[in-house]
């Protein structure tokens, strides 16, 4: 109960994956390779990070 106000820092990172592989999709798109490489390179990061960010996670119930 008295977690139901804290943020979730996971929602936050999933969130923020979401939108650079956006970034990366639209670079794709325009034809700009390296960006698109570099973007991939950070969301891949990123997903890393959510996915030790959930292993960390209590289990709830």
């Amino acid at each position: 109960m008295f977690g139901l106000f804290k943020n979730d820092p996971v929602k936050k990172l999933r969130k923020q994956h979401s939108q650079i592989q956006e970034q990366a999709m639209i670079a794709q798109r325009n034809g700009d390779i390296r960006k698109y490489s570099m973007l991939s390179l950070e969301a891949e990061n990123l997903w890393n990070e959510i996915v030790a960010a959930e292993a960390a996670k209590p289990p709830q119930g």
